[in-house]
């Protein structure tokens, strides 16, 4: 998906498209590819400035659009898609870096010329380059290899002075500066060597304010965006392939391994976009934020683009090897762009130091129709804030005056329907949630309860509705899901759990396992089979179950961790009464649907939350084996993963807010999780060293790596949700 996530950014991104598609092939590119490796500009450079694309970020009064940096990343991440051709990326970025200094007369005149047209590209600050103070300010000599220099008018130099990095504008042209061709890996762009022979940095060409990690954020979120932009066009011409490319005379896409191939491009490609999306809204935000971001850009646009490519070729075999296919073009890109951001291992090593002590945050600015309910909101909660909970047992399983008040003025779950919650449209679910943060409370969670009570809402009795709404909003009343069997699982059409009619209700008979918190439960939502006759999805209802009910026996399944939060629940003849019936007899699959669907929003919407807190916890304790610095390191890895992914929820929420139709987000985000936390549970161990010879190590490390199953099964297997992806998502042919 494209980062755009508003109509005004739609309706930019589809004008973006439109210009690609009239003005721009790959075919021109490969043309002109000796005279652009020269500095050259492409055929249709004049055309795409008087578009005004070049110049989306700089002032209207000095010539420019007025608009955001997200919005010209919107068109950089296009560009890239279509593999656009010249200096463009290497411009912004210097135009762009120039806008975050402070205004004077040495750069005004430079951007109102970026404005009118004029060329530049981006230099970071290296250790390679020597720097001396002078009396009109510093001279930097060195060598560094760059993209955009040949077609530049203006440098933007950085060069560091006593450990702080600065930024400059001279010409490409100035005393000291030379520039050595070479043939360049990206075709559609000039590569060069920038020799600096004691170059004259005027103390007046310093961009005041144009602060390292600022910098850095915007390099990583517009190079992102063009990254983003590739991962889109692999994941896109792979999956277009696999649905007519025929092998056995089927098509490829019907066989498992390149529905997940394909799967995990559409994941690849959406963390992409998302983790560059974040990058470029952090440069307006604080260091430890443009830290997190910087690297989330790294690690999760940058970083795998090469490999997305590699992927696509694979999928498309033969042919995507070949010079002729554009594949090659894009392969080349994306290694310009490793090479471009190369090393990395500071950057992450900055957000591992940022993350010991925050976490990726980004405030979502509403447009508020009604001020009125935020106040109103705010008024509840500095009232609930004054009450306490007479049995306190965390975000779950607490209840009294403070969840009983919560519950009773529809904030425990404020989306529901009144009476039970406020019908909270999606941008005043974001208000509430605010609302809560800003008093550091937490939201209460009914957790299975949350996926019950939408389902039983949807379908029950206003008796049924009464019965169970309040209560479980209160934490009064616990839930459990009696749906996996020993012999369903995933196919959970399989199930063989019978319900016999009786008079005035049902007996159900079978066997469900993996029941979480069975044990603590009062009531459970139960698929059983009614009518073994018909198909199998089409001869399932739904029932309500009383678990303390006669029959029905829960049996703890210990883990290999040692802990039983599962179990086994075994029914013999257990009655339920017509009345706890959900929908009609045969209705339950689709009656599922409506609780799975919870289910999986509700599991995918914390994923960016506490993945990275046991690395935390060792790091902040001096608990690890090796140096801080690789320490940090791995932080900073799992950190700038965890940042995508909450970059991705979060733009689900943001395009429900604008009133656009939801994404993929979530379903991508599940198995983008359960990745990570295997991950960082396996980094954690590694980390803790021979402590982890000790069962109560450090961190928990321990633990964590033993109870990862429950991140790769819980909800859907990682392989299932992949399948899903692939043929509901994007459109692959079922095996």
């Amino acid at each position: 998906m494209a980062l755009s996530l508003t109509e005004e950014q739609i309706d930019l991104a589809s004008a973006v498209v439109d210009f690609t598609r009239r003005s721009v092939d790959t075919m021109t590119t490969r043309d002109e590819h000796e005279k652009l490796a020269t500095g050259a500009l492409p055929s249709f450079w004049t055309e795409m400035l008087e578009t005004g694309l070049h110049a989306l970020h700089i002032p209207e009064e000095l010539g420019g659009q007025g608009g955001t940096l997200v919005e010209t990343a919107i068109v950089i991440e296009e560009f890239g898609h279509r593999y656009v051709s010249g200096p463009f990326l290497p411009t912004m970025l210097a135009s762009a870096a120039v806008t975050l200094a402070e205004p004077n007369g040495c750069n005004q005149p430079i951007l109102a010329d970026f404005a009118e047209g004029a060329t530049g590209t981006l230099v970071l600050a290296s250790e390679q380059l020597k720097v001396v103070q002078i009396a009109e300010g510093w001279a930097v000599a060195g060598q560094l290899q760059v993209i955009g220099a040949l077609a530049a008018k203006y440098l933007v130099l950085g060069f560091t002075v006593a450990d702080t990095a600065r930024y400059a504008v001279i010409e490409a042209q100035a005393a000291g500066v030379s520039l050595v061709p070479a043939e360049g890996t990206d075709l559609g762009r000039d590569a060069a060597t920038l020799v600096l022979d004691n170059v004259v940095i005027p103390a007046d060409a310093v961009l005041g304010n144009a602060t390292a990690s600022k910098i850095a954020a915007l390099h990583a979120g517009f190079t992102g965006s063009e990254a983003a932009g590739i991962m889109r066009w692999a994941s896109q011409v792979s999956t277009e392939y696999a649905k007519i490319r025929e092998q056995f005379n089927t098509p490829i896409g019907s066989f498992q391994a390149i529905k997940h191939k394909c799967a995990n491009l559409a994941i690849a490609a959406e963390m992409a976009t998302s983790a560059a999306w974040s990058a470029v809204v952090s440069v307006g935000q604080d260091e430890a934020q443009q830290h997190l971001a910087a690297a989330g850009a790294l690690e999760a646009a940058i970083v795998p683009s090469i490999e997305a490519v590699t992927e696509a070729i694979t999928i498309l075999g033969g042919i995507g090897f070949t010079w002729e296919h554009d594949a090659h073009l894009y392969w080349r890109r994306a290694i310009s762009l490793n090479a471009l951001n190369a090393p990395l291992s500071g950057e992450l090593a900055a957000a591992g130091e940022a993350a010991l002590h925050t976490e990726r945050k980004i405030e979502v600015e509403l447009d508020e129709p009604d001020p009125e309910f935020r106040t109103r909101i705010a008024a509840l909660l500095d009232t609930a804030a004054g009450l306490r909970n007479e049995h306190e047992a965390g975000r779950w399983y607490s209840r009294g005056s403070r969840r009983s008040f919560l519950a009773e003025n529809g904030l425990a779950a404020p989306h529901w329907p009144a009476p039970y919650g406020l019908g909270a449209s999606p941008a005043e679910q974001v208000i509430i949630s605010q609302e809560y943060a800003r008093r550091d409370m937490l939201q209460p969670s009914s957790v299975i309860g949350e996926w019950a009570m939408p389902t039983i809402l949807a379908y029950g009795s206003e008796e049924i509705k009464e019965k169970f709404a309040l209560p479980t909003l209160k934490g009064e009343l616990i839930w459990c899901q009696l749906f996996s069997e020993p012999g369903a699982g995933s196919d959970l059409a399989g199930l063989s759990t019978r319900a016999v009619k009786v008079d005035g209700g049902w007996k159900l008979t079978g066997q469900k396992v993996w029941t979480s918190g069975a044990h603590e439960a009062h009531w459970g939502i139960c698929l059983a089979r009614t009518d073994a006759e018909v198909a199998k999805h089409k001869g399932l209802s739904y029932f309500l179950v009383d678990m303390s009910a006669p029959g029905l026996d829960v049996r703890p399944l210990h883990q290999s961790n040692g802990e039983a939060e599962f179990n086994e629940v075994f029914l013999d003849d257990v009655f339920v009464a017509d009345d706890y019936l959900l929908g009609e007899p045969g209705q339950g699959w689709r009656i599922t649907a409506t609780t799975l669907q919870n289910e999986r929003t509700q599991i995918s919407s914390g994923v960016s939350v506490g993945t990275e807190d046991g690395l935390r916890e060792l790091i902040s304790g001096d608990n690890f084996v090796g140096t801080r610095e690789n320490a940090l390191e791995v932080l900073g890895r799992a950190a700038a993963i965890s940042t995508a992914i909450g970059a991705m929820n979060l733009r689900e929420t943001l395009r429900q807010v604008n009133g656009l139709q939801p994404g993929a987000g979530s379903s991508l985000a599940k198995v983008a999780h359960g990745r990570l936390a295997r991950q960082a549970a396996g980094d954690l161990l590694k980390l803790a060293g021979p402590a982890a010879l000790f069962a109560h190590a450090p961190a928990a490390a321990v633990n964590s790596q033993l109870t990862i199953p429950a991140a790769l099964i819980g909800g859907g297997t990682i392989e299932i949700q992949l399948n899903v992806i692939a043929e509901r998502i994007l459109g692959l042919p079922r095996s």
